[in-house]
């Protein structure tokens, strides 16, 4: 049977975790909120009774005026702590789902966050999530409030005089009626304008991501062109929605409000005919009066309601993604470092890019993975990484399968160096730091100076405490390629993968990062991905790969008598070493 799909207050109440109870005080407290809003009514109509019969007791007057003045101010008063209850509540909320959304973004394979622009994420986790704070924090006390008011007074209404307490409901139902005509298709209309903003947004995201090379092609009219574009729709989809919304929003706050159109006429009728009192008469028409404005609120709402709705829809979409499929405890333990990839198989978007895959690396031993662009060399390294899933086959650590591993105890065993080397917007040291986020400073002086970094981080304006800039902007590529194999020479994990870590390093820098990979991985099993043959041709092992299956494997000298390919790439990196060489001596 097909599992029951969780409401929005279900989420709601999950997210509030142990403040649940701050919304049940919040609507308590609106509720008697409620009670002493409607005393003054009963009390103006005991009032108007007394006025009427000749009462002119001051005293009574005076007592019922002091009545009146507390229960305005103790109203106010659990107003305000309803919403405090509420606020506190929410910003819990507000946190638990950022929290639940990052936590879960570490468990969804990386092809779903690589195919998703990050303008999307960024609106989601940021934008839409705090466009609901307001919904959330005052949707509860005041949606209670003015929804309760107004039956209570209602009730009293029909009390007082139910001839007039149903003739009151006329512009009412009308107001709401015409109302209804904008709810057609608001939950379309909304979504329409969610997803413009979604891809003005990543509209956005691309041209500031991307003006560097902008600038460089002189793209920056169309580029320009595609945000401008994005932005006019975005503002047309709100227009469109607004117009139609207009007419309907119009008809009902003008009809509504309009409840003395039937109470006088028809009560002036029945004073006449001596069926009704005089001072039920001024009772009812300030029943009336008292009807209208919560009910109008309530219809505020609407637009909250709809985007509470729509974002909770957004959320839930990141957290039912399928996860990397991982225990909470490891199954069995590795006995060694070793790793076995079996017939694996691996696509994305219905096209397959590896097509039965299998190694056998040994532990302790030093393994590169070669071949063309495109060849999945660096989708077989995610794939060992755990980045993704594959679709078939196995990938095993010391005789254990990885989906056996919890990803925890995974992550300690393993350390990535991607060709990207991303960094934070924090400073050196904590960039290094999150090798292993328990490390003292001299740790993480110690592995920069192993790492080759040490002397240009001193040369920082602050040196360990330089805040790099977003993805590491403020610093070279070779810079920030030593600070990330800092990092996983501080992490100490006993396998190590460099995915064309050296991919961007200038030739004389390459001898520095080299001896810096050799202390990283010394006595670890490592697989790199490289690029330049010169550095991997003493490897204990070679895998050539070429469309997504492993071609051949050996050493350099074995692969250089038994595989054409390998043997081409070899040849043709030895010319183009020659060919700089050439060029170096001829400056």
């Amino acid at each position: 049977m097909e599992e029951k799909k969780k409401s929005a207050v279900s989420w709601v109440l999950t997210w509030a975790g142990q403040k649940k109870s701050s919304y049940v005080w919040s609507v308590i407290l609106a509720v008697i909120n409620v009670v002493f809003k409607i005393v003054p009514y009963f009390i103006i109509a005991d009032v108007v009774r007394m006025f009427l019969d000749g009462d002119k007791d001051l005293r009574e007057y005076m007592v019922k005026a002091l009545i009146i003045a507390g229960s305005f101010i103790l109203a106010e008063l659990c107003h305000s702590v309803s919403t405090a209850c509420s606020h506190k509540a929410t910003f819990t909320v507000l946190a638990n789902i950022r929290k639940s959304c990052c936590d879960k973004l570490a468990r969804v394979p990386l092809g779903y966050v690589k195919d998703t622009p990050s303008g999307s994420f960024k609106n989601i986790m940021v934008e839409r999530i705090d466009s609901i704070e307001t919904t959330l924090a005052h949707v509860v006390p005041e949606f209670t409030s003015n929804l309760l008011a107004p039956i209570i007074v209602i009730v009293y209404f029909f009390m007082v005089d139910w001839r007039l307490a149903l003739f009151s409901f006329i512009p009412i139902v009308v107001g709401f009626a015409t109302y209804m005509g904008m709810m057609i298709d608001f939950q379309e209309n909304y979504n329409r304008t969610v997803e413009k903003t979604k891809a003005l947004n990543d509209a956005a995201v691309e041209y500031i991501d991307g003006i560097e090379v902008i600038k460089a092609f002189g793209k920056t009219e169309s580029s320009y062109a595609k945000f401008t574009k994005a932005a006019k729709e975005n503002a047309d989809s709100y227009i469109n929605w607004m117009k139609k919304c207009s007419f309907f929003q119009a008809a009902m706050f003008v009809i509504t409000p309009y409840t003395l159109a039937t109470v006088l006429p028809i009560g002036a009728r029945y004073v006449s005919n001596g069926s009704l009192t005089t001072a039920d008469f001024v009772v009812c028409i300030i029943l009336s009066l008292g009807i209208v404005g919560p009910l109008l609120t309530i219809g505020s709402y609407t637009d909250d309601l709809g985007k509470l709705s729509t974002v909770i829809g957004e959320v839930t979409g990141i957290l039912e993604q399928p996860e990397l499929v991982r225990p909470e405890r490891t199954k069995a333990q590795p006995k060694d470092n070793g790793i076995k990839v079996t017939d694996i198989t691996f696509g994305y978007h219905d096209k397959e890019i590896l097509h039965g895959v299998s190694m056998d690396i040994k532990a302790g031993t030093v393994n590169a993975i070669v071949g063309p662009s495109g060849s999945g060399k660096s989708t077989i390294a995610k794939l060992i990484a755990s980045l993704w899933d594959v679709n078939s086959g196995s990938i095993e650590i010391g005789g254990v399968d990885i989906k056996d591993i919890a990803l925890a105890d995974f992550n300690d065993r393993l350390a990535y160096v991607s060709q990207d080397n991303y960094l934070f917007n924090e400073t050196v040291r904590n960039n290094i730091r999150q090798g292993r986020p328990d490390a003292t400073d001299a740790e993480v002086e110690e592995v920069a100076r192993k790492s080759g970094c040490y002397d240009f981080i001193m040369n920082l304006e602050n040196g360990f405490d330089t805040v790099v800039g977003g993805a590491g902007g403020h610093l070279s590529g070779g810079e920030r390629q030593r600070i990330s194999i800092a990092r996983a020479m501080l992490k100490d994990a006993p396998i190590v993968i460099l995915d064309e870590a050296t991919a961007y390093t200038y030739p004389e820098n390459e001898a520095i990062l080299q001896s810096s990979i050799a202390k990283l991985v010394a006595g670890k099993t490592l697989i790199v991905i490289a690029h330049r043959l010169s550095t991997i041709k003493d490897a204990d092992q070679i895998f050539v790969v070429n469309a997504g299956n492993v071609e051949a494997h050996g050493t350099h000298e074995e692969l250089l008598s038994k595989c054409t390919l390998y043997r081409d790439m070899w040849q043709a990196h030895i010319s183009v070493k020659d060919t700089a060489g050439d060029e170096k001596e001829g400056e």
